[in-house]
């Protein structure tokens, strides 16, 4: 009979033991917090999303809504999009605004923040605000307030221009023309979107060391110098952030354009890419080809925001 070897069992290591929960409980709470967001993003984005590039697929008309099966269509809608004049004039005219609309923005924020910045406590609060005042206001509401200053008959533009230049501007249309049209509709959208990059701007400001540009004005670097090579480096992640989100936000903005059209604007001449979907999936009821459209301008937006994303990888690898 062989002898049966008989092996002790390995006590573990009381140490290991309190490591391995510890190292259980690092991974498991993130992803318990996370989790409510995560379903949300699944529930509100994702699950949407996902039926929208499908619906690009197919043939997706009103009988599709009221129950019909859709034909699966493959890329006939892509191709159909892409090869409509229509499309790219609609989608460079909204490349136009968003590029007037993002410098504007830009450029006024980042003055209001630093003017911020040199103002007391007292007049600081005042402006600040005001700026939550225009940040609160709503778009559909903004923009009948700014329809009615840019009123044909009743309008405080034609008042005060009738009054500064001496010649009749009542009855003046600034809606009829698609060069005008724009131009208010670009003072809407920068009004409403400057508070967000001022506050932001704002905040990255006073992140910036005082000891260094009061060392840097003691060397005698002048302000503007002082801004180019000390404030700019230390703010520039933030002004990052705040283009590539302008961008997205001001290319497919709808409702400031959607209320100027009701209005009085001429809608063939002045839409822009986020009515175009509108119109092409509500009007005409073709929600696969609207469907095309708004995956080509997520492509776009995730394109745009694709050198962000790659410097932040870079700044987190180094």
């Amino acid at each position: 009979m062989a002898n049966a070897t008989l092996t002790a069992p390995v006590a573990s290591d009381p140490e290991t033991a309190p490591r391995r929960s510890a190292g259980r409980w690092r991974v498991g709470t993130p992803l318990a917090l996370l989790a409510p967001s995560l379903i949300m993003l699944a529930v509100f984005i994702g699950w949407p999303l996902i039926q929208m590039i499908v619906m690009s697929f197919q043939e997706y008309g009103r009988p599709q809504i009221f129950g019909a099966p859709a034909e699966f269509v493959g890329f006939d809608n892509y191709i159909a999009v892409l090869t409509d004049a229509e499309f790219w004039t609609v989608l460079g005219r909204s490349v136009g605004l968003c590029i007037a609309c993002v410098s504007a923005t830009m450029l006024l924020g980042m003055l209001i923040a630093l003017m911020m910045t040199k103002l007391g406590g007292v007049m600081r609060t005042v402006v600040s605000v005001g700026l939550l005042l225009a940040w609160a206001m709503p778009a559909l509401t903004a923009t009948i307030v700014w329809g009615w200053i840019f009123d044909t008959q009743y309008g405080l533009v034609n008042w005060v221009l009738t009054q500064l230049t001496g010649t009749d501007w009542t009855g003046h249309s600034w809606l009829s023309e698609p060069l005008s049209f724009f131009t208010v509709a670009a003072i809407i959208i920068t009004w409403g979107a400057i508070p967000f990059v001022a506050f932001t701007a704002y905040a990255g400001l006073t992140q910036v060391p005082d000891e260094v540009l009061e060392a840097a004005s003691i060397d005698g670097a002048g302000a503007f110098q002082r801004f180019r090579f000390i404030t700019l480096p230390y703010i520039r992640s933030v002004l990052m952030v705040l283009l590539i989100l302008q961008i997205i936000w001001d290319l497919r903005v709808f409702a400031q354009i959607y209320a100027l059209q009701t209005i009085g604007g001429v809608r063939a001449d002045t839409n822009t890419i986020g009515v175009y979907i509108y119109s092409v999936s509500m009007a005409t009821g073709d929600l696969g080809a609207g469907g095309a459209i708004s995956v080509i301008l997520v492509i776009i937006m995730l394109l745009i925001s694709a050198y962000y994303i790659r410097s932040m990888l870079k700044e987190d690898r180094s």
